[in-house]
């Protein structure tokens, strides 16, 4: 795994690695020209690249690559954020994502929406092979147990709700404010409904899509804004809440200017919680403005993470348990040849053996059938358990303790991929 999270890497950075989702097929063809197959997660707070380490493969060199193609940032530049694991410690970080433990803030469910949803796009692409798509797919059903089997998402503190806490704080009665809200997407919609449950005096809705404003401004008692309308409502709000999917500046330093100019009275509270960033940072100078971006509610995520430190202890058991058993999975995959020749050859003396036998008996009612046949399987599998089980845990280590057992049985396990 390579990329860039929340923990390490500024929101001006981030955002200049951000995927879209809309782009993603766009970005895993670029993917493709530096490695056969891989994955690419890509939130709010991580640009993530996943793959598969064999072949003598330089992934390091090759994802690097692929971020600079992308984003047009220089390695030397890149450098000092880029994470990098392999091997169990990679895995295990995919695992601790998908449950919710890796996020801004604990235990929230999108993130696990986004693995699944990095890797459907991946599998259109034609990018995933057995390996990534079984590591993902643990992913997932570890984020499912741990959410099912732990309180870790319960009553979480979310960024939408401190964003409104923020807002509420600076700019006094709550009651008699205006806000608007630029973007229908789900964040929007959360921060929409924390400002309507404390009860704001007036809530409008902009996005490009004035459906899209429609129908969450009717939830909500709000009213529906055309996009190009803005600047009007923006003079009368008290808060604007920007988090729209733009990869570009929504708003900018010479708009707001032109703005407080008619109403230096009265503050403007900005929270920008896009990723890439909708404000245009030069906004945050304007007198009488404040803005924060998703990188000032890093002191949440230390609240919320010390706030639900029993769940976390409860989260990392079922991680450890599910790892357990991927490790185990995973260690076998170099072995899997030698062992399904080694199942098959053993099934074909079984099968053989069992029908000659059965020629020379007396006629057996189907019940004594189904006896002896259970129980040649039942000595197959007790004498191949060890074995197997002893490729599964040392054929990742040693090819050549492979290579014995399959001069030992004679077996073409070229043949049984």
């Amino acid at each position: 795994m390579a990329g860039v999270n929340h923990d390490t890497t500024p929101v001006a950075v981030r955002e200049r690695l951000s995927i879209p989702r809309a782009q993603m097929q766009q970005a895993l063809e670029s993917l493709r020209r530096y490695v056969p197959q891989g994955v690419i997660l890509a939130t709010c707070n991580r640009t993530e690249v996943y793959v598969l380490e064999e072949d003598g493969c330089p992934v390091r060199e090759a994802v690097c690559g692929f971020f600079e193609e992308w984003a047009g940032i220089p390695g030397a530049e890149l450098e000092p954020y880029l994470h990098l694991s392999s091997d169990y410690a990679a895995m295990r970080h995919l695992s601790e994502t998908a449950a919710g433990l890796r996020s801004m803030i604990v235990g929230e469910h999108e993130v696990l929406g986004q693995v699944g949803q990095a890797l459907e796009e991946a599998e259109r692409a034609g990018m995933v092979n057995l390996p990534l798509r079984n590591l993902f797919q643990h992913a997932i059903r570890t984020g499912r147990r741990v959410r099912e089997d732990t309180g870790i998402s319960k009553n979480a503190l979310s960024i939408s709700s401190v964003a409104v806490d923020t807002a509420t704080r600076l700019v006094g009665d709550i009651h008699r404010c205006w806000v608007l809200l630029i973007g229908a997407g789900e964040a929007g919609k959360l921060v929409a409904q924390a400002f309507s449950k404390i009860g704001v005096s007036k809530i409008a809705v902009a996005s490009r899509t004035l459906g899209s404003a429609q129908e969450l401004a009717s939830l909500l008692g709000g009213t529906a804004v055309a996009f190009e309308d803005i600047r009007l409502e923006m003079e009368a709000a008290d808060i604007l809440i920007t988090c729209t999917g733009s990869p570009h500046f929504v708003i900018h330093h010479e708009l707001v200017s032109g703005i407080m100019e008619s109403r230096r009275e009265r503050p403007l509270v900005i929270v920008d919680i896009a990723v890439p960033r909708d404000v245009e940072p030069e906004v945050g100078r304007i007198e009488g403005v404040s803005v924060y971006d998703i990188d000032d509610f890093t002191h949440v995520s230390r609240a919320n993470r010390k706030a639900r430190e029993k769940e976390i202890d409860r989260a990392t058991e079922v991680v450890d348990q599910e790892m357990e058993r991927l490790v185990e999975w995973w260690q076998g995959l170099d072995a899997k040849p030698v062992i399904s020749a080694l199942m098959g050859m053993a099934e074909d003396i079984r099968r053989r053996q069992l029908k000659s036998t059965l020629k020379k008996l007396p006629p057996l009612s189907e019940e004594e059938q189904e006896s002896l046949e259970a129980m040649t399987r039942a000595i197959v599998n007790k004498i191949l358990h060890h074995p197997i089980r002893c490729l599964k845990r040392n054929g990742h280590r040693d090819k050549d303790f492979i290579a014995v057992v399959e001069q030992l049985f004679d077996l073409d396990a070229k043949g049984s991929k």
